[in-house]
């Protein structure tokens, strides 16, 4: 006579398929021990995690490469070596904003000639002179002099209206 092996059906249960074991049941007839499991399965997408925010980076330049329009954080320091800007949108607070680019002439009174040329390009950009507005310029030189070259106007002058009380600015000054 052969004798009967008991088959057992193990059930596996795992959290990564979310499977429940179900009940087990003897069949006393044949004298078999069955098991049965149920399973359920999500039909819906698994849920949606949202990455980290990236932390905002400043949008950098150097600070000889600024064009009229651009809103900067800080104004440099040109004279400790400072060589980058950050750049921001307008309608946030800003220290400055670009104006006017002019080239001037490299001359013992190269402030008086930078003032002088930023004074008159105010009323261009602002629709009104800066004495009596609520702005204060001031300049950066770019001094692309080549003492070989005779280029009567080697450097470039970099306008800046700032807040004439030293609050920053919080929309552009174009009109």
């Amino acid at each position: 006579m052969r004798s009967r092996s008991r088959r057992f059906l193990l059930c596996a249960c795992t959290i990564a398929s979310l499977t429940a074991c179900g009940p087990v049941a003897t069949d006393t007839s044949i004298g078999r021990t069955t098991a049965t499991a149920t399973s359920t399965v999500s039909t819906s997408p698994p849920p949606t995690v949202a990455a980290p925010p990236m932390p905002l980076t400043p949008d950098t330049h150097k600070w000889v490469d600024l064009q009229v329009g651009d809103c900067i954080a800080e104004v440099p320091a040109v004279d400790l070596g400072e060589v980058s800007v950050s750049l921001v949108d307008c309608a946030t607070a800003h220290a400055a904003e670009v104006y006017l680019r002019a080239p001037v002439e490299v001359n013992a009174a190269v402030a008086d000639v930078a003032n002088g040329v930023c004074a008159a390009g105010v009323p261009d950009y602002t629709g009104r002179p800066v004495d009596g507005s609520p702005y204060s310029v001031t300049y950066l030189i770019d001094s692309g002099q080549d003492r070989t070259a005779n280029n009567p106007l080697p450097s470039t002058v970099i306008c800046l209206l700032q807040s004439a009380n030293g609050q920053p600015l919080t929309a552009s000054a174009r009109h």
